[in-house]
């Protein structure tokens, strides 16, 4: 087993709050992990329909039958047990690591929480592997990202579109089974299970057709009408699926930062999807030779570039501060990355050479923001760091 980032922070909580709760999205690895952190907890799982009716028709004795510290498995399966955890922890004062908690639907999870656990519980996020975990070193540390000189570890072997196209989830890398099989296999229990379970989906071929379309606007901005007509379902219809994808870790939506510089800005967000393997097969990219060749190549790289970054903050426990900028004319910043008072802003580039006009939008961002030497990077898919134009450039796997 890979060590896990998170497994720090989860400690961590786990001795101060009494209540843990563990999102994210299926096979991310979070139950390998509280396991691994919790070894001393008795482990439940509310995925087999014995202990889910049990704890459905009776949460007060289903919770009676632990005399110490427990872990709960896909616990919105039994949503009433939160009101009687709530009580139990009041009950004991508030004792540190009670309850440690797992679930895949965070939209599910996160409402319950806010009813019945608000102040008691700790929630984190363990999306699948990062870069790091996968090369076994430490993940890049954010606190140094746009500062000059640039560092990065030693290249490793792992190639680049080998690894975007494989994607990021731990069963992919501990079973051994090609990518292209095993992610099809998840997007079709994603579909019938995940989404029946939230939304009432008469057509599951719709809401499919819909993700694919998607897939293929990975990178660009939303637009909730234009995917509405192109799928032939109504603009709310768009909205609640797109929050479903967003909630169970699928995309994520790149919200704008809206610096005034005297510009019009850009208001709409940008679709991403958090896994590079699972765009591919969406995208029906069939080979790394395939993908490096694609005409989304370049969307691909950028999201996996944004994907780690987001996976490096929620694996510190922090709330991702990531956004993009574009103005009214196409001037734009691929990432802007808020870390305490400064804005990093980050271009991304997915070719191995790196050309002057890679430069622009930092160089024009600067001008902008009256900070001509203010930290910026770039990153792109060679395999140097080096500095230029006053800029951090970074290989893809300093990552």
């Amino acid at each position: 087993m890979l060590k896990r980032t998170l497994a720090d922070k989860l400690k961590a909580d786990a001795s101060r709050f009494p209540v843990v709760t563990l999102t994210g999205p299926r096979q991310s690895g979070k139950t390998t992990l509280v396991k691994a952190t919790f070894k001393g907890y008795e482990y439940v799982s509310l995925e087999l329909p014995d202990q889910r009716s049990f704890a459905l028709e009776d949460p007060r004795g289903f919770l009676a039958q632990f005399t110490g510290p427990v872990i709960l498995d896909e616990a919105q399966r039994a949503p009433d047990l939160f009101s009687y955890i709530q009580v139990l922890v009041d009950e004991r004062g508030g004792k540190p690591g009670q309850y440690i908690l797992t679930g895949s639907q965070n939209f599910l999870l996160l409402h319950r929480i806010s009813q019945s656990l608000a102040g008691r519980c700790a929630v984190l996020h363990l999306l699948p592997f990062c870069l790091a975990e996968l090369l076994k070193r430490r993940a890049f540390p954010l606190e140094s990202l746009g500062k000059l000189p640039p560092s990065c570890p030693r290249l490793p072997r792992k190639k680049l579109f080998d690894l975007l196209f494989t994607g990021f989830y731990p069963a992919i890398y501990d079973r051994k089974i090609p990518p292209q099989d095993w992610l099809g296999s998840y997007y079709q229990t994603y579909l019938e299970r995940d989404v029946r379970d939230v939304i009432n989906v008469g057509d599951l071929d719709s809401f499919s057709r819909f993700v694919r379309l998607c897939a293929g606007r990975n990178g660009q901005l939303l637009n909730l009408s234009s995917l509405a007509t192109d799928c032939g379902i109504t603009h709310s219809t768009a909205k609640r699926w797109i929050s479903v994808l967003e909630a169970s870790f699928i995309i994520l939506l790149l919200r704008p930062h809206h610096h005034n510089f005297g510009k019009r800005l850009i208001k709409s967000p940008k679709l991403y999807f958090l896994d590079s393997g699972l765009l591919c097969f969406l995208l029906q990219v069939d080979s790394p030779k395939t993908l490096y060749q694609h005409a989304s190549r370049g969307a691909i790289f950028e999201g996996f570039v944004l994907s780690e970054l987001y996976k490096n903050f929620l694996n510190q426990g922090h709330l991702p501060r990531l956004f993009f900028w574009r103005d009214s004319n196409g001037h734009e910043i691929d990432i802007l990355v808020e870390i305490g008072q400064r804005l990093v802003p980050i271009e991304v580039k997915s070719g191995q050479t790196v050309a002057s006009d890679f430069f622009n939008g930092l160089k024009l961002w600067r001008a902008l923001s009256g900070k001509a030497s203010a930290p910026a990077a770039l990153f792109y898919g060679g395999d140097r760091a080096f500095a230029r134009n006053e800029v951090a450039v970074y290989p893809w796997y300093a990552l």
